[in-house]
């Protein structure tokens, strides 16, 4: 049985035993694997995992969820990474009449449609039309272009692998503040931009550390989301101040209604507290620029 050895830490690997690989091929920008582990079909990068059918909703919309409470409205996303594809069907799901979803890595993202039983499926990819418009591009180019366009989105999603100390990842740029800065240049008024922002726990919080340091530079409200059933926390950003943001998106479930199957406002309020080396700016970070 094949296994599979993802780093989680200085000195640390996670262990996956996969008994059925349907898909494992080196991409132009990635090695790509999809295989039955206990958590069901699993999707892995360059030995992360990126996904499993266990636990891939509570982790999207723990991403999702918050920043589309936090956006004024959802009528325009714009989803940058996130392969699956789920991220654009809860936008859908949300009420955007258009999603803009880009992704550097076409090979990955129709190996997901195909072998995933979640996300995107071959047929959404092949359909012309429709109100998620898929674009197989670089991020950073993707936004230059927009900025030039006038175009503006009220959500903006970052979903990439995790942010690491490999100098030659393509994708670390996508995490600094100029990308962040550009994201919000394409902002609507009221609009919020998000990003998986790395794990709480003290032992590999590096990329959250930074991530919370970026996007308190440039954004005036920091809406910090922490997941109650899955690893990872999030962070949303608006660029005007907003008094207790966890409170509004709190409130507003209740008020806009949701159909979110794992979480709820008393999820929302209670993921809403920077762990205290946030809070308090405890502890090394080797991932600030």
């Amino acid at each position: 049985m094949p296994t599979i050895h993802e780093p989680v830490g200085a000195g640390l690997t996670r262990v996956w035993a996969v008994d059925d690989v349907v898909f494992d091929a080196r991409t132009p920008f990635q090695q790509v694997l999809i295989g039955k582990t206990a958590q069901g079909i699993s999707l892995f990068c360059d030995g992360e995992r990126q996904s499993t059918e266990a636990s891939q909703l509570v982790y999207h919309e723990a991403l999702m969820v918050p920043a589309l409470l936090l956006a004024d409205r959802v009528e325009r996303v714009l989803i940058i990474g996130s392969s699956e594809g789920v991220a654009s069907q809860l936008a859908l799901d949300a009420g955007a009449s258009h999603v803009d979803h880009v992704d550097i890595d076409e090979q990955a993202v129709r190996a997901c449609a195909e072998h995933l039983p979640y996300g995107y499926t071959t047929a959404d990819l092949d359909r012309a039309g429709g109100p998620i418009r898929v674009s197989f591009e670089d991020g950073w180019a993707f936004l230059a272009a927009a900025e030039n366009r006038g175009e503006r989105y009220d959500v903006v999603v970052i979903d990439l692998p995790d942010e690491n100390a490999d100098p030659a990842a393509q994708h670390n740029r996508l995490y600094g503040t100029d990308f962040l800065g550009r994201c919000a240049r394409l902002l609507a008024p009221g609009g919020v931009v998000t990003c998986q922002a790395g794990c709480p726990t003290l032992w590999r919080n590096e990329t959250l550390r930074a991530s919370w340091q970026r996007f308190r530079e440039v954004f005036g409200t920091v809406l910090y989301f922490g997941s109650d059933e899955h690893e990872w926390a999030f962070l949303s950003g608006r660029a005007d101040v907003v008094a207790d943001p966890g409170a509004l998106v709190a409130r507003r479930f209740a008020e806009r209604g949701s159909r979110a199957a794992t979480l709820d406002a008393a999820a929302l309020l209670g993921g809403a507290t920077p762990p205290y080396s946030l809070r308090h700016d405890t502890g090394p970070n080797q991932f600030c620029g």
